[in-house]
């Protein structure tokens, strides 16, 4: 099969959409397809305007324009370099992968569907805040009746886009390498101390792009409140990530004088966040809008007890009460990590079960999704 991956940002830019369009494109060229990717996203030293790299077995389109803090879009030429791009390829399917504003991929609808190709969008966003204001777009413009297949990548999201156009909207998750994330035989959960013995810290762990949106700050502000009812040295967390947030997140250590208890780490390549999950206990995801939660699913399949707000797309992978907790607030998350700390019983079993019931979103599971959508666009077009 040929396919053509639409999305406004990939690599060399990091995030969560980026991550997946770029793992999902791999695997689908090592199990035999033709696999191009169009973005406007510069490529390594500004590559641009149609420049195509071959990367892992996958055809990078450069199609973006050079513009203040490369900002991946294309307004001008965009439509015409997608036209161009996709009548030269003659993709079996065009999968389309959009955020909240995602005027690229846009674009891509709308080109892919006016060429009558097979076209499947995926959502990777939580659409809340914009139902509203979007449904009477949707009403009275060409996305009404839109041929496409129409997806996301958890209940959770799919929810907002069936209220956002009222029509059939399936589940394409982001994946993992299941088995690479898995704990090592021997190491699924943390031994319990006998009676009289020094506890350890509860070591907890985060990754996630340090901005507003992800909640960098109020996570913080929630271990400095569990901190202040439990002993001194009882808890220890380690921060993964950088972005727009860090200077704020390193403020609010210092003024909670917690530089003792918070560790930030930056950005890490992946063989070292997994080393990182191997000396943790417990994964906070403080984020209210996590339509999938990748790097919580990660650390879930390391066998670490998932802390995480409900109604996210956290709860596609995580049992409440089983392999972690699904907080309705700060306020609940703060009483889960001191249960934790105090209850170390719980917290053994919650990670047992982690290590030992594998979630079901290995890249063969993805794979086979993302076909299923492939089908259903054709019988649209």
């Amino acid at each position: 099969m040929r396919i053509v991956h639409v999305s406004d940002c990939f690599a060399p830019r990091t995030g969560g959409i980026e991550t997946q369009v770029g793992d999902l494109a791999r695997h689908q060229a090592r199990a035999g397809h033709e696999v191009h990717v169009l973005t406007a996203t510069l490529g390594e030293g500004g590559a641009r305007s149609g420049v195509v790299d071959v990367e892992d077995g996958v055809h990078v389109h450069r199609l973006g324009a050079r513009l203040p803090f490369d900002l991946p879009v294309n307004p001008v030429a965009g439509p015409g370099l997608i036209r161009s791009a996709l009548r030269d390829v003659r993709p079996d399917a065009v999968h389309v992968h959009a955020g909240v504003l995602s005027p690229f991929a846009f674009d891509g609808v709308r080109v892919a569907t006016a060429l009558h190709l097979p076209t499947a969008i995926t959502w990777h966003c939580m659409l809340d805040g914009t139902v509203r204001l979007g449904r009477p777009l949707v009403r009275h413009t060409r996305w009404r009746g839109l041929p496409a297949a129409l997806s996301a990548v958890s209940g959770a999201a799919a929810e907002r886009v069936r209220e956002l156009f009222d029509a059939r909207v399936d589940v394409v998750p982001n994946g993992i390498d299941v088995a690479a994330w898995a704990p090592p035989a021997g190491r699924a959960a943390p031994a319990v101390p006998q009676d009289g013995a020094p506890e350890a810290p509860l070591r907890l762990v985060a990754t996630m792009r340090l901005a507003p949106r992800k909640r960098a700050v109020p996570l913080v502000d929630v271990v400095t409140a569990a901190a202040r009812r439990l002993p001194p040295d009882a808890l220890h967390l380690t921060l993964i990530g950088d972005g727009p947030a860090r200077d704020a997140v390193r403020a609010r250590v210092a003024a909670a004088g917690l530089e003792r208890v918070v560790e930030l780490r930056g950005r890490l390549p992946r063989a070292e966040v997994r080393a990182a999950y191997r000396d943790a206990d417990v994964f906070l995801a403080p984020a209210r809008l996590e339509a999938f939660g990748i790097a919580a699913l990660e650390a879930r399949t390391a066998g670490l007890a998932v802390l995480a707000h409900a109604g996210t797309g956290v709860g596609e992978f995580v049992t409440d009460g089983l392999d972690g907790f699904l907080v309705a607030d700060d306020a609940e998350m703060i009483e889960a990590v001191v249960l934790l700390a105090r209850d170390r019983d719980l917290l053994a079993g919650m990670r047992r079960r982690a290590a030992s019931v594998p979630p079901p979103f290995d890249w063969e599971h993805v794979l086979d999704a993302a076909e299923v959508q492939y089908a259903r666009a054709r019988t649209l077009v």
